[in-house]
């Protein structure tokens, strides 16, 4: 994290008066650039090599807007400024930001002096009382900003809308694919302008509703995981989620009673079908109890009993609580008297007295609402929280919120913020409650800085369509280049669907299976449950397939994990985040990286047994069921049966396959299957812990190099290096070439010393 202290800029009281529009004075402080224009002061700030912070406002006692995304303080940088006849500029190891003499115009450059970035000329606007607006010249595709379920991947030619709602997840991180991002710091409504596809420098447009300026971070990759990496940095580290966390998770809207929650935990263990985690979603309180926390007596008679016997079967929970409160409530009356609650109870949308929210932008507020839900729901063993209507629901209209006074400004400044700071009261809550547990946090909305909480954020209350599927794709990797990096959906959509109907029983099966590739695989939805056994035998048995991949797939999953909290990784992986140089790849909607080593192309249409593939790069690209080898850079006809998902490995990478079991920490003895992609030298880092507790954070946790060298055709798996306690230190692996995937393998034990093992034939 960036660790030195923010210097302030010395002496400008002393400053001179502005000069005249057309002209622009410059000048250094301790901090960075100076700029002074007829319109107002800009900062341009170096955060680190990478990093630029850059201000605009009409006072040039102006800060910063709010900002409870970004928690990291600049770095020591080394920074120099020169000047030509043309520009200012400050320049670090990687970048140089120049300044218009002649317009005040900031541009921004790599070490080379090739143009990444540049203003519009009269492109700011940053006049008190009106609209805060940036036009940036726009030449390359543009990613991020949230998850919107609008079908679009690449923004150009598009109005994107930042404004928290179901569905709609306002995350105000912009990636583009010329190697930059740019984290607006603004949570008021806004609008992003990505221009036109096929025009060069139409503007990148932010408009905001409100602010106190311009205020932004350009982040340099030029690596699109550098972008994130530098996002990470800003805002805070994704810490790990328990093992069991990437696990099945079954839930319903809603299971009504005690009894049928614990059958259907019992019923997947008598099944053998793998399972970590089932969800009581709401109503489970009485009448006029939302808020309450409290679980109706005569339907869940035993709450500590039940989440106790789900424990004895290994079988994880959560619970369903929400920001909003029935006004009869004694928590309600507690948050009021705290002056917690938002006073109005926005008649457009409920009527009056239906229900108030909980002001979560007060620390106050969000430290009393953590202590309602823990001394009612908490006490009984939770083993996390599902905070349902996180946006918040405040009405339907931008109207409604812009005049509430939050506990941090104006509502029409800070909206945006909300799920950040209530996911934020959670999870420091759930720290301090369970020490020994990982938080787990499952919300619908999200905010910049939001995967420092330890949540998962899902797509909402979608409808089961093959057009809501297909718009799920490219949201989910919008949302994930957005730096935050774990997404869900609720498999099957939400709304609709019957399991016995043959047409949804498909769409279903495509969703499973696409879910099989998500950070989260979790299956939800109202009216008929969608429980494996609610489907037809030829369903259940390609379900049964993908939940048993899935928990083969979980060392290669945790160590994915690992990659995210240890080096700002991301698991569901745009392709423009490893092939930037393939223009093809970089904006293909329906394809991605699940992992370093397999790429995923979902079917999202009706009928299907093929499916075009786009194989990017110039390396080659195995079939995962088949085995058969194509060159990279070229469109393929895959197979995509209804049992099957097109998946390929690339050349060079190692794939780790554990046993199927039944739920995510259960051992065996069994080996793991190491399948190697020959084509090229690789390596893979294959990462464990204790599974759950803050372990890791202290060093309690090991590391395994295995590497496959082309040339002479062998795996070596190294040693563990590191430690914790449970750990096994010989393991056996069953090493097979990924161009035989039903060949026989090669037996490998692996303990004190590096082992290693041929692979004949395998070129």
């Amino acid at each position: 994290m960036f660790a030195m202290p923010f210097v302030a800029i010395q002496a400008e009281a002393q400053a001179p008066a502005a000069p005249a529009a057309t002209e622009i004075a410059v000048q250094r402080s301790d901090a960075g650039l100076l700029i002074r224009t007829a319109q107002g002061t800009v900062r341009i700030e170096p955060w680190s090599d990478r990093v630029i912070h850059v201000l605009a406002g009409h006072d040039a006692g102006w800060h910063g807007n709010y900002n409870p995304a970004v928690i990291a303080k600049p770095a020591a940088v080394q920074w120099t400024v020169s000047e030509t006849p043309e520009y200012q500029q400050l320049a670090t190891s990687v970048l140089q930001v120049r300044v218009a003499k002649a317009t005040g115009v900031i541009s921004f450059h790599d070490a080379q002096g090739k143009a990444i970035l540049k203003e519009l000329a009269d492109g700011r606007s940053a006049v008190p009382g009106s609209p805060v607006s940036q036009k940036f010249e726009l030449d390359a595709p543009v990613f991020g900003l949230g998850q919107h379920l609008n079908g679009a991947f690449d923004y150009r030619g598009t109005t994107v809308h930042l404004q928290q709602a179901n569905r709609d997840v306002a995350v105000p991180m912009l990636v583009s694919a010329n190697g930059f991002g740019i984290l607006w710091n603004n949570a008021s409504v806004t609008d992003v302008d990505a221009g036109l596809p096929a025009t060069p420098h139409h503007p990148l447009h932010f408009r905001s509703e409100a602010g106190g300026g311009i205020d932004y971070h350009f982040i340099y990759g030029p690596e699109l995981d550098g972008v994130v990496a530098g996002y990470r940095e800003l805002t805070g580290r994704a810490p790990m989620m328990a093992r069991w966390t990437w696990g099945l998770w079954q839930s319903k809207e809603h299971y009504k009673t005690q009894a049928e929650l614990l059958g259907i935990a019992a019923r997947y263990r008598a099944m053998q079908v793998p399972l970590d985690a089932v969800v009581q979603d709401w109503q489970y309180w009485n009448p006029g109890g939302w808020g309450a926390h409290q679980m109706d007596p005569v339907r869940f008679p035993d709450p500590q009993r039940m989440l106790r016997t789900l424990h004895e079967q290994n079988v994880h929970a959560i619970v369903s609580v929400w920001a909003r409160f029935d006004t009869t409530t004694a928590n309600a009356a507690e948050l009021d008297q705290a002056g917690a609650l938002y006073p109005k109870t926005y008649p457009n949308v409920y009527p009056v007295g239906f229900g108030r929210w909980y002001d979560a932008y007060s620390p106050t507020a969000r430290s009393l609402y953590w202590d309602q839900i823990n001394r009612t729901l908490g006490r009984h063993g939770w083993d996390g929280w599902w905070l349902d209507g996180s946006e918040a629901e405040l009405g339907g209209t931008w109207g409604e919120m812009r005049d509430v006074k939050t506990g941090a400004g104006p509502g029409a400044q800070v909206l945006n913020a909300y799920p950040l700071l209530h996911t934020t009261g959670v999870y420091q809550g759930s720290l301090r409650a369970a020490p020994a547990k990982r938080p787990f946090i499952l919300t619908r909305s999200a905010y910049s800085g939001q995967q420092r909480n330890a949540a998962i954020t899902w797509s909402g209350d979608t409808a089961a369509t093959w057009e809501v599927l297909r718009a799920h794709l490219p949201a989910a990797l919008n949302f994930t280049l957005s730096g935050i990096p774990y997404w869900s959906a609720d498999i099957g959509g939400f709304f609709g669907g019957k399991p016995l109907d043959p047409a949804y029983a498909e769409l279903y099966t495509r969703w499973y299976q696409f879910g099989a590739f998500n950070p989260m695989f979790r299956v939800h939805g109202t009216g008929d449950g969608k429980e494996i056994w609610q489907f037809d035998q030829p369903t259940q048995a390609i379900l049964r397939k993908y939940t048993e991949l899935r928990y083969r797939l979980l060392p290669y999953i945790y160590s994915a994990s690992w990659d995210v909290s240890r080096r700002h990784g991301t698991m569901m992986r745009a392709l423009a985040m490893d092939f930037r140089a393939d223009a093809q790849a970089v904006t293909v909607p329906d394809q991605y990286m699940f992992g370093p080593t397999l790429m995923v192309a979902p079917v999202t249409g009706a009928k299907a047994d093929v499916r075009t593939v786009y194989l990017p790069g110039k390396e080659d690209w195995f079939d995962f069921w088949t085995g058969k080898r194509q060159a990279g850079g070229k469109v393929i006809v895959a197979q995509a049966d209804i049992a099957t998902i097109p998946l390929f490995a690339r050349a060079g990478s190692i794939l780790p396959l554990g046993p199927v079991v039944q739920y995510a920490d259960q051992k065996s003895a069994q080996p793991i299957e190491l399948r190697v992609y020959p084509g090229k030298d690789g390596s893979y880092e294959l990462y464990d812990d204790a599974g759950d507790g803050d372990g890791y954070t202290r060093g309690e946790f090991a590391t395994r190099r295995i590497t496959w060298t082309q040339q002479d055709g062998r795996v070596t798996v190294e040693p563990w290096r590191g430690s914790f306690k449970g750990l096994v230190k010989k393991q056996a692996f069953i090493v097979r070439c990924g161009a035989q995937p039903d060949g026989k393998g090669m037996a490998l034990q692996a303990g004190e010393k590096a082992a290693s093992v041929s692979l004949p034939g395998c070129r």
